[in-house]
């Protein structure tokens, strides 16, 4: 156990941990449900060690899987200013047909009105500039704006994958639909078609919210003080119909189970003061740390993620602050593999 008083609970520092590089998951695992997987039991406050597959031996009938069908954009663009600059632009979020709100590298060469061209058929404008290098841009393109990103694009991997992806769907969900995210709903990348079937024909439901997770999700947290810490919003869809499943779920006692942490968001933006889960499409900027109360979450599976992030903030405030310590103390022991391509960890 850790010595930590509450108020240290609110300390950005106190969600550190000593990670090794050589953990750092630069490739996907094949099949995608033979990643590594750790059953952690609030109840019992137990540790087991599985194959991700073995997820269905703890799903029970009756239970609801609740996943996020993003579908992540082609959305790392290179180009070039007039003077020949390099130019890296990284979408984050759309704000209408043509405008969108973006994160550009190296910052400090953009000015409001330069131009920076991506191909023959597509070339933007800078037109407006933010903080933490993000800024407002203005597409200009021939044709359909999706099959010009689709010819241009990259996959957006975060900076600490250093391997080239092989196959640009490694980094979708099998279960995406919806373009529109930076950044891969990453606890949903262990399923496979024949698990989800799996998973169905054990008597449980799944149903599917939408969160297109922007780059802010993973923006560090530069406050010392996390109360501090203003979170970026984000873009949601709960559907009538998921509402009744999920409150219909709550009213027999039957457990919602989240597949990742931009899930969890999803269902605890939409929840009322009575526990009622209401249909809606909107913006969230929901921010959960230590001391937040869920309404809906009953379970969770999610990835390991950075140390001090918003993320491992959501899971100490769901598994509790000194067990989510320790569960990673322990996966760092156990050579897990960590982040987008790693492994992952079941929370009842």
């Amino acid at each position: 156990m850790t010595n930590i008083d509450n108020k240290d609970l609110f300390l950005k520092s106190s969600y550190y941990y000593n990670l090794p590089e050589k953990l750092i998951a630069q490739t996907p695992i094949e099949p995608r449900d033979s990643s590594r997987l750790l059953i952690y039991h609030r109840a019992s406050k137990k540790i087991e060690h599985k194959v991700f597959h073995d997820i269905i031996d703890y799903l029970k009938s009756g239970d609801v899987l609740v996943i996020n069908n993003t579908r992540v954009l082609p959305a790392r663009l290179i180009g070039f200013k007039d003077t020949g600059a390099k130019i890296e632009i990284l979408l984050q979020k759309r704000i209408d047909l043509t405008n969108w709100e973006v994160i550009a590298k190296p910052f400090k060469r953009l000015n409001i009105g330069t131009k920076v061209t991506f191909s023959e058929n597509l070339s933007c404008i800078i037109t407006d500039k933010k903080e933490y290098g993000s800024c407002n841009i203005q597409f200009l393109f021939e044709g359909v704006f999706e099959e010009r990103l689709e010819e241009v694009g990259q996959m957006p991997l975060p900076p600490y994958i250093h391997e080239k992806l092989k196959d640009k769907e490694r980094y979708q969900t099998v279960y995406s639909k919806i373009e529109g995210s930076s950044a891969a709903p990453t606890a949903g990348l262990h399923f496979t078609p024949e698990l989800l079937n799996r998973i169905k024909e054990k008597g449980i439901e799944i149903v599917e919210v939408l969160l297109h997770v922007g780059l802010g999700t993973f923006r560090p947290v530069k406050e010392d003080n996390i109360l501090n810490h203003g979170m970026h919003s984000e873009y949601i869809e709960m559907t009538e119909s998921n509402a009744e499943i999920i409150n219909k779920a709550k009213k027999e006692q039957r457990r919602v189970i989240a597949v990742g942490t931009t899930s969890v968001r999803v269902l605890e933006s939409c929840v009322d003061e009575h526990g009622t889960v209401i249909p809606q499409n909107r913006e969230t900027d929901i921010f959960i740390y230590p001391g937040y109360k869920f309404k809906v979450v009953d379970a969770l599976i999610t990835n390991f993620h950075l140390p001090e992030s918003t993320l491992i903030m959501l899971v100490s405030a769901f598994a509790g602050y000194d067990e989510t310590m320790n569960i990673y103390n322990e996966a760092v022991k156990k050579a897990y593999r960590f982040f987008s391509f790693g492994d992952a960890m079941f929370i009842d």
